[in-house]
């Protein structure tokens, strides 16, 4: 093994997708600067996901990204209409739909991503694959493979953002048990030769089969959907058929493959124009039993894996948001005791939560006989009330999810995302989403309560105060994390003392001690 002359870190990311790029730049946010290694010498070209969805487009709006990765989208953002285990969910007819979707290619996030790292001065290292990990009381050294040899580097903290098969996992020992499924999904955005027609309502007229609507068509053999419209010369098709085939992901999908597939499920060939999109991806339901092995953290798909669509690049990205800030406390010295543990403590419940849905559209999904159909109707039937379809876009995009919380009686809006409220200040007039791009916390006095700016004084060089009134208030003072999660939050009218000592408690249990 050769020694290179490789300058140490506090944090050591490895994997540069989505989790890790996000984390590195909310570290450096944050005064931490990281180095990421990235076994893969260039970034990924084989399509993968398709585009962001739920909560984290919250989050990058607080951090004032949406507009840009919004300015990248190549589509239109479609309506809030969703699949779920082979029904829709239909938020089309709600005025604040908690779930909305941004048609952004992985291949492009991960550029966007790796831009916002540079402007930010994150050093990311391309052809570097950690091949072992070791660690001890005070750091983590990892054995790195890089285009001039092998080396190792150490670090004071490391996190496994590198994917299914995580080589971090293994070497930590972290056990990942859950469910393979049989299933092939294959997608493709593709036009259609002149001979295939698509009618005003959407369906597509399949010589030989018939008319296929829109949505999805069970066989004997499979699942056909489709998504169509006579505006758009642009057809998405899917298909899932049980196979037991292995397929390498970094081996591109061909349009042949999508058609074979395609006439195996319905029966008949369906002529395929030039395609846009392919993509091929399998399910399993795995989630990591513990984040954190002493040093080693986990993140993204290294930590779970989903068995739908549309949900693991939320979920990574957001495991970054929430362990960065806490990373960072720990390097500068700045973290209470037992702040990492939250860690595993917020992301697992989060995890478990989505792992509860997505293996619900499995059951709905893969049942073939009467009784599925059946429950399959009822639970569309379902989805046309409205307050099931605001528990269900809030379930899918992850809105719901409420952090436990330190104290007897918490506020009901603590462990909650802040929601974005307009402030009006001495300053002017502003938001929650501004005060968050800093990614600091803050401490929002709605009611212009001194004696809680008082104890906030204690903690001024971490957390932001900002006084200022806004419309219906449901607390007198919000404190707010960096993930932007609602740390603690006193009561209308609460007396003086109650709310100081609250105050005092939140900040010390979350900032640390003064």
């Amino acid at each position: 093994m050769t020694q290179h002359d490789h300058p140490e870190t506090d944090v050591l990311i490895v994997g540069a997708g989505p989790a890790g790029l996000m984390l590195a730049a909310e570290l450096h946010l944050a005064g931490v600067r990281p180095l990421v290694l990235e076994r893969k010498p260039r970034r990924r070209d084989v399509p993968k996901a398709g585009g962001l969805g739920g909560q984290i487009l919250e989050l990058l709006r607080y951090r004032g990204l949406l507009e840009r990765f919004e300015a990248a989208c190549t589509e239109p953002v479609p309506p809030p209409r969703f699949p779920f285990g082979g029904v829709h969910v239909d938020l089309t007819a709600l005025t604040d739909t908690p779930m909305h979707a941004l048609p952004l290619p992985q291949q492009r996030l991960e550029l966007l991503l790796d831009e916002r790292a540079a402007e930010l001065g994150v050093d990311a290292r391309r052809g570097h694959g950690v091949v072992g990990i070791e660690q001890d009381e005070t750091s983590v050294t990892a054995e790195v493979l890089g285009p001039d040899g092998t080396y190792r580097i150490t670090a004071r903290y490391l996190v496994g953002c590198d994917g299914a098969r995580s080589r971090v996992r293994a070497a930590a020992d972290i056990a990942f048990p859950g469910i393979d499924y049989p299933e092939v999904n294959r997608l493709a955005q593709v036009t259609l030769p002149a001979e295939v027609s698509i009618g005003a309502d959407g369906a597509l007229d399949v010589p030989g089969f018939g008319t296929v609507s829109g949505g999805f068509t069970r066989t004997e053999r499979g699942l056909f959907g489709m998504a169509a419209s006579p505006d758009s010369p642009v057809v998405a098709l899917y298909t899932i058929e049980d196979e037991e085939t292995e397929y390498d992901d970094d081996v591109p999908m061909t349009l042949e493959e999508v058609g074979d597939s395609i006439e195996r499920v319905l029966g008949a060939r369906v002529p395929l124009g030039e395609a846009k999109r392919l993509s091929r991806f399998t399910f399993k339901a795995r989630q990591a039993e513990n984040y954190r092995a002493g040093r080693v953290f986990l993140a993204g798909d290294a930590a779970h894996l989903f068995p739908a669509t549309g949900i693991a690049i939320n979920a990574g990205m957001l495991d970054s948001v929430n362990l960065a800030w806490k990373l960072a406390a720990e390097v500068n010295g700045d973290a209470p005791d037992g702040l990492l543990e939250t860690y595993h403590a917020e992301r697992h419940l989060a995890g478990a939560r989505t792992m509860l849905h997505t293996q619900a559209q499995v059951a709905l999904r893969r049942g073939q006989d009467r009784a599925a159909e059946a429950l399959r109707e009822v639970f569309q039937e379902l989805l046309g009330d409205e307050p099931a379809q605001r528990r269900m876009g809030a379930l899918l995009s992850g809105a719901d999810i409420r952090y436990p919380m330190p104290g007897a009686s918490p506020h009901a809006l603590a462990g909650t995302f802040a929601p974005d409220l307009t402030l009006h200040t001495d300053q002017g007039t502003t938001s929650v989403a501004e005060l968050m791009h800093e990614a600091r916390p803050v401490l929002l006095d709605l009611a212009d309560r001194a004696e809680l700016r008082d104890v906030a004084r204690d903690w001024a060089d971490r957390v932001r105060v900002c006084t200022g009134k806004t419309g219906e208030r449901t607390a007198d003072a919000v404190l707010i994390r960096p993930d932007a999660h609602i740390a603690w939050a006193a009561e209308t009218g609460e007396d003086a003392e109650s709310a100081a000592r609250g105050l005092r408690e939140a900040l010390t249990a979350w900032f640390g001690s003064r």
